[in-house]
């Protein structure tokens, strides 16, 4: 018989739900399943995620009664909160069964089907079975789902609310469903566990009736939304929810008032929602869809560029909003861009326009490669990059900068379609040729800017609101174009075309206080007095009107110098000038400007204040030297520091033109401190780096640690970075390079800050300086366009004026270009022919240069006969070989006269700092190692064979002292690493090959070597302490760099810094067959005792003298003058 304690019940699986779409299309916390018998049975399964294609997964069990004839409700209903439910949500479908029905369908899942709901079925996947239970177990439903009274009103609402979002907005049910929630909300005060949950209901239905233009109340909604995300944490099961809530009130309200800070705060609020928003969900899909962040990220792009924090970090959160692959992510890539080119304009950190150019070569490259993207677009990324290239060109001079930004806009102008796109690429494409003419000096330029500015005036028309900016930049194309070419229909035109951009500004436009800043002197002087006081009173109301760090204070204190100045030659007020001279000074110091703007400033103060005779020249020169200090300080590389000197044309004059001045003003040791601080500033610089720290070590080893760590970074990243071609790796190492130089400026400012260290690194003084003259006096000569003169730095005491009154700085220009001929001619005449025109200019050398500064030396100083003198000459000097200047008299006792070297023992040095340098090194001496270098046969298209290279490596071989530990490295050996590796490893070398002069790249100067050559670079790049003399038997190695010679860049002055402190080298081409007879006479004198004598380079100079003197008979004039000493 069967059991009768057993009985058959049902038990009924909830698998799944698909096409769940809620009738109020509001989105729900989750979704679950609501079975009902009777008033006191019922059941609810789990809250589930909804996903985002609609469906749910549940996997739960009911348990039925037995009574299989039982009628059951099946609802699906949302609910609005994961956690503690307020009411049972809204439901989505209902349908009755029973027991018996469920049965038919066996123990296979099947489906059962609801109404539709906007056009979709909603659907549950079910599985039932027939168990045996004991009569004592109780059945699965019960009544756990118990409605109270606030549950039963929020319900009430949510069928108001629904019937009012599906029956076409009907307001009576709107304002039925809000009396629902409002009741619920008043009865859930504040402390209320049910209190947010009933906030979020009122606050949905409101902005609802508000998005359907029945109610006009957005704030309260929103700041309902904002009190429920605050009871709603971090962690909160309805967190999310939350979020997403706000974000809709935010947004909607923005649509409506355009209202930026609720757009700002809309994307911080899906920046925190998006990383912890489950993928597959649905409120994923709508969040991350076109309604959510979509519109959030374009009404972002709407925005004003803001480079303030707040809008940084608004432009960061976009981008992270649109990862790589996302449809806006060029978009978002441009918009910080922009972000950061606003906050350089703001303040002028070189680091935030780095980064706009770094974003903006990302998203032109991603734009490049992304196909279906419109031409327009990838055109107008290329015109901002370009832009920001200019920008970077404006505040650091990097002509690389320029040239790119223009193909970028040549780029762009040929991918523009529109006439939009065309104006504003014709505009920027016209004033960036502008700025090339100026660096470059191609009338080609101007005429094309001219040509496309015309353009892009035609495609803004009276009444464009950018009218006004191409009429002001065609106006300065014409004014630069007249300057140059003197066509008065430029200037007259050019007049025409600024006073129509000037009146058609609105008075209280920014812009009317910046119109003048390119226009030249010549145009200033077209214009009538009143409009001079105009200009005057905008700039003083600009002035009145900015904060004291604003860019454009810049300008307009350039633009009051100006008017200021022009008004001093009419009237001739000093009080104008004054008024001149302090608005320069303010320029010049104006922190957010670059440094090639204000050394500018500063450059034409000096130049201004010369012309007038103002007491602030030499201030004026102080603020040029330590402006252009700075500037070739943030100079990433070696190359890109020469690129910055000759940037500047008139710069170059300046350490003559502030030494004269200070001459002028009877201030010989200013004079002196002058013409160091602005000459060598390449070699300087280096230095700094290579400073010895054995005192700062004795007293502060850990400050005196980071200094040399941060030095050699420094160093080392400078000479990488010559070697980088691609822009966007020059970038980031210009980046890095700023960054270490910041630090190593803050470790030097502590290294101030010790007792007996406040001068460290800083512009030597006069007392700093004259150790130079330790061992005999200096002489330096000075030629300006003001005059020509010689400073002697005694070894004690006060310097020396010697005025060189019958020489000016044309006849040194003149003298040296005929020196060059005299050169050129003697290379081809045979060497017993007289070099007439070679004594014609020594002894002009002589009578005119030197004779003066030797009647000092005997009759002043008292100087004994063949003491040693450092000649240091500087601009025009530089070329002209002064040591051998000669009488080449006859005395009436049939004497020869005597010359210079006879005279004295003359050597060279670039600056007395390299002197001074080089004796402090002398220190450490090391047992002596001799390295002879040759490479007569470099091979095919390297120069011609140098047939007497290795009979002079053995001759010189067997010359030196056998204490010396010798080398010899030559043929297939004497490589560039060979050559490197002698340098590095032996104290004394002496080096035979070719010698080149590059005359475009100095640095490039070179040493021909068997495969590469051995560059200027290279040996700048070798820090070799214990290195003493090096003699460089090779062409050119010791003349400088024509457009900087105050700069010296030569292979001599390269090897004394890199640890040589004694070194010959040469002036021109020398002729090997000859040149070993000097070598050969240099060695004999230099080791007089080989056997058992000391082995001294400071004897080099007496011995290169004695030399010259001993082959009169063998060696021709010039191939004995290209020999000269430099250093100890």
């Amino acid at each position: 018989m069967p059991d009768r304690s057993k009985r058959r019940i049902i038990t009924l699986e909830v698998i799944n739900g698909k096409n769940l779409q809620v009738p109020s299309r509001r989105v729900p916390a989750g979704i679950y399943v609501f079975i009902n018998v009777d008033s006191r049975r019922c059941w609810k399964s789990a809250i589930s995620v909804l996903s985002s294609d609609h469906s749910v997964v549940w996997g739960d069990t009911v348990t039925l009664a037995s009574h299989t004839s039982t009628t059951l409700s099946v609802e699906i209903r949302a609910s609005y909160e994961l956690g503690r439910m307020l009411g049972g949500g809204e439901v989505i479908g209902k349908l009755k069964t029973s027991g018996n029905k469920l049965l038919h369908h066996g123990d296979e899942p099947f489906d059962i089907s609801f109404p539709p709901v906007h056009g979709s079925r909603p659907s549950l996947t079910l599985k039932v079975a027939v168990v045996h239970a004991c009569d004592n177990q109780d059945d699965a439903l019960s009544g756990s789902l118990v409605y109270c009274e606030l549950g039963r009103d929020t319900d009430g609402g949510h069928v108001r609310f629904a019937k009012y979002m599906t029956r076409r907005c009907r307001v009576f049910h709107l304002n039925a469903a809000l009396q629902h929630f409002q009741l619920v909300l008043d009865r859930c005060p504040v402390n209320h566990p049910d209190h947010g949950a009933a906030l979020t209901n009122l606050a949905y239905a409101h902005l609802q009736g508000y998005v359907h233009h029945d109610l006009q109340d957005i704030d309260t909604t929103t700041s309902f939304f904002r009190e429920a995300l605050a009871l709603r944490p971090q962690g909160h099961l309805d967190h999310l929810l939350s979020l997403y809530n706000l974000t809709e009130a935010l947004t909607w309200r923005h649509n409506n008032k355009s209202t930026d800070a609720d757009i700002r705060e809309a994307a911080q609020l899906y920046h925190e929602l998006l990383p912890i928003c489950p993928e597959g969900t649905y409120l994923r899909s709508i969040a991350a869809g076109t309604n959510g962040v979509d519109y959030v990220i374009q009404s972002c792009y709407s925005l004003p560029v803001d480079g303030s924090d707040e809008g940084m970090h608004l432009r960061r959160i976009v981008l992270e909003l649109c990862p790589l692959g996302h449809q806006l992510h060029i978009a978002a890539l441009s918009g910080l861009s922009k972000a950061f080119k606003a906050r350089f304009d703001l303040h002028g950190s070189t680091d935030d326009l780095d980064k706009s150019i770094e974003l903006g070569r990302e998203f032109v490259s991603l734009s490049r490669c992304l196909e279906g993207l419109d031409t327009d677009c990838r055109a107008n990324t290329l015109n901002y990059l370009g832009f920001s290239l200019v920008a970077r060109f404006d505040h650091q001079g990097k002509l690389s900068d320029l040239d790119e930004a223009i193909h970028l806009y040549e780029e762009a102008l040929c991918l523009w379609a529109n006439d939009v796109g065309r104006e504003i690429a014709s505009d920027n494409l016209g004033c960036a040729l502008i700025s090339r003419f100026n660096t470059g000096g191609d009338i080609d330029n101007v005429t094309r800017a001219v040509s496309l500015l015309r353009e892009a005036l035609m495609l803004r028309p009276l009444g464009h609101p950018y009218r006004h900016i191409t009429l002001y930049n065609l106006a300065v194309a014409l004014t630069t174009r007249y300057d140059h070419l003197h066509v008065t229909e430029d200037l007259d035109e050019a007049i025409d075309r600024y006073r129509e951009a000037f009146q058609s500004m609105r008075p209280d436009d920014l812009e009317r206080h910046t119109m003048c800043l390119n226009l030249s002197p010549g145009f200033m002087q077209t214009q009538e007095n009143e409009d001079i006081e105009e200009i005057i009173t905008l700039c003083q109301e600009s002035l009145a009107a900015l904060p004291s760090l604003h860019p454009v204070r810049h300008f307009s204190y350039v633009r009051l110098q100006k008017a200021y100045l022009y008004r001093y030659q009419i009237l001739h007020d000093p009080a104008d000038l004054s008024f001149a001279i302090k608005n320069f000074r303010l320029a010049s110091k104006h922190p957010t400007q670059g440094f090639p703007r204000r050394i500018t400033e500063a450059v034409d103060w000096a130049c201004q204040a010369e012309v007038y005779q103002h007491e602030s020249a030499l201030e004026a020169y102080q603020m040029c030297f330590e402006l252009f200090d700075s500037h070739v300080m943030t100079q990433s590389s070696i190359i890109s520091r020469r690129e910055a000197a000759t940037a500047f044309d008139d710069l170059r004059s300046l350490p003559v033109g502030a030494a004269s001045c200070a001459i002028r003003r009877d201030n010989l040791q200013q004079a002196v401190e002058l013409v160091e601080h602005g000459r060598g500033q390449q070699w300087s610089l280096a230095s700094r780096l290579r400073t010895p720290v054995e005192d700062v070590e004795s007293a502060n080893p850990t400050l005196a640690h980071d200094y040399l760590e941060l030095s050699k970074l420094i160093s080392n990243a400078a000479q990488s970075s010559a070697a980088i071609t691609d822009s966007a790796a020059a970038d980031q190492a210009a980046t890095e390079y700023r960054r270490l130089t910041r630090q190593w400026e803050a470790t030097v400012a502590e290294i101030r800050g010790l007792r007996a260290f406040s001068r460290f690194l800083l512009p030597p003084s006069y007392e700093d300086l004259q150790a130079a003259a330790r061992q005999g006096p200096v002489i330096i000569l000075i030629a300006s366009q003001y005059s020509c003169s010689a400073i002697i730095v005694p070894t004690s005491g006060g310097p020396h004026h010697v005025p060189l009154p019958s020489v000016t700085l044309v006849d040194l220009t003149n003298l040296k270009n005929r020196f060059a001929r005299a050169i050129r001619h003697a290379s081809v005449m045979g060497p017993k022919v007289p070099r007439n025109d070679l004594i014609v200019l020594l002894r002009t050398v002589w009578d005119e240069i030197m004779l003066p500064v030797v009647n000092v030396l005997e009759h002043v100083l008292e100087l004994k006969r063949q003491s040693r003198i450092w000649l240091c000459p500087t601009s025009a000097f530089t070329s002209i070989p002064l040591h051998a200047a000669h009488p080449f008299q006859t005395n009436a006792d049939g004497s020869k006269e005597r010359c210079l070297e006879d005279l004295y023992i003359c050597s060279y040095t670039p600056t007395l700092s390299a002197l001074v340098r080089s004796r402090q090194m002398m220190k450490k001496r090391v047992i002596p190692s001799f390295a002879t270098i040759g490479q007569g046969k470099p091979g095919t298209g390297k120069g011609k064979a140098l047939l007497a290279v290795d009979s002079e490596l053995e001759l010189v071989h067997k010359l030196v002292p056998a204490t010396a530990n010798r080398t010899t490295i030559s043929g297939d050996v004497a490589t560039r690493t060979g050559a490197l590796e002698a340098l590095e490893q032996n104290s004394w070398v002496h080096l035979a090959c070719h010698g080149k002069q590059d005359r475009t790249q100095p640095y490039n100067s070179h040493f021909v070597m068997k495969d590469e050559h051995l560059t200027l670079l290279d040996i700048m790049e070798r820090d070799i302490p214990h290195a003493e003399f090096a003699f460089l038997s090779a062409c050119h190695t010791a003349v400088g760099d024509e457009e900087t010679p105050d700069e010296v860049i030569q292979l001599a002055a390269g090897l004394q810094f890199s640890g040589f402190k004694s070194v010959i080298g040469t002036l021109w081409e020398v002729d090997d067959a000859v040149a070993k007879h000097v070598v050969e006479a240099f060695y004999k004198n230099m080791f007089k005792n080989k056997d058992g004598g000391v082995m001294d380079c400071t004897k080099a100079a007496w011995a290169l003298n004695r030399a010259t003197h001993a082959v009169k008979t063998k060696v021709p004039l010039e191939q004995r003058m290209v020999f000269v000493h430099i250093g100890v």
